[in-house]
């Protein structure tokens, strides 16, 4: 349980729901910033704006997915109104309090540093990332359907990296009869590919390798896919971008050659955010828990 425990939770998306769903479950005291638009009622969640919200008593701030831009204005699907995280709002929370994003970013971690307080970025947690992997999955073959006039099985694919979310991609489009090859650049990674029965490239090699492609769905978050890899593509092939913004594709070229290319970061946020949301409140949930038994114990 997490009774007596005062958390605020600063924007997001439906995926947030669960995340409110969870706590509020556990007993926690939720603040609720950047909801004043949300029509349902929590019990134990009370909606409030910023400043209106007594920090020095907040253990935990859960930030959106993408913690915030580069302006630290968080995102707020349920609000009209900005809502900004700076430094000072970091500073009047007590020194235990812990952030949670999802990712993060060259002010978020600014901040953080500058404030002494501890980030948590959630998909650097092999089990949310895995868990998360699924619906980007999904999500990725609802786009590649809707955007395509031919059938995947068959289709030549391109992943473009072999982490968690590119392995799962690799292996459902493979088991739905695509010809699928994947790019990386460690030979451990070549040889996983290998075992998988796909096609192994060296990332070195991605302008051949892509000269024939039908769907390439990149999940490496630099720039990758580059006027010169474009240039080589052709032109019916559909791009599918899955790291996270600004992506690694040249957008601005791929539009000049008419290819179409499509970012998708936040895929589990949109076609699946009840599951997506779930896998965050398991992790947040369990992690407020952890850090709290830490606390008590240094305490004791």
């Amino acid at each position: 349980m997490l009774t007596g425990v005062q958390i605020a939770v600063i924007g997001g998306d439906a995926r947030q729901l669960e995340v409110i769903r969870k706590l509020t479950e556990l007993d926690a005291k939720l603040w609720l910033i950047g909801f004043e638009q949300l029509d349902h009622a929590f019990t134990g969640a009370i909606k409030e704006k910023l400043e209106d919200v007594d920090l020095s008593e907040i253990d935990s701030i859960i930030l959106p997915i993408r913690g915030t831009n580069a302006d630290g204005k968080v995102e707020t699907i349920f609000s009209s109104e900005d809502v900004f995280v700076n430094e000072e709002t970091l500073m009047k929370t007590p020194p235990h309090c812990t952030i949670y994003s999802g990712i993060s970013n060259d002010y978020l971690n600014s901040i953080i540093k500058k404030s002494n307080r501890r980030l948590v970025q959630l998909f650097e947690r092999d089990d949310v990332a895995i868990y998360n992997s699924i619906p980007t999955v999904e999500g990725t073959i609802m786009m590649a359907i809707q955007h395509t006039d031919y059938t995947i099985h068959g289709s030549n694919v391109a992943v473009l990296g072999l982490g968690r979310v590119g392995m799962s991609v690799a292996r459902s489009f493979q088991s739905l009869g695509a010809k699928v090859k994947v790019g990386a650049r460690k030979s451990e990674d070549l040889a996983r590919i290998t075992e998988m029965a796909a096609s192994p490239f060296h990332l070195n090699e991605l302008p051949k390798a892509v000269s024939d492609v039908d769907i390439c769905i990149n999940t490496i978050p630099y720039p990758i896919i580059t006027a010169s890899v474009l240039a080589n593509m052709p032109v019916h092939t559909l791009i599918i971008d899955l790291a996270s913004k600004p992506g690694g594709t040249d957008f601005r070229y791929a539009e000049k050659r008419g290819i179409k290319a499509l970012l998708a970061p936040s895929l589990p946020g949109i076609v699946a955010p009840k599951t997506a949301g779930k896998i965050l409140a398991n992790a947040l949930s369990q992690l407020i828990r952890e850090d709290i038994k830490k606390r008590k114990g240094k305490t004791t």
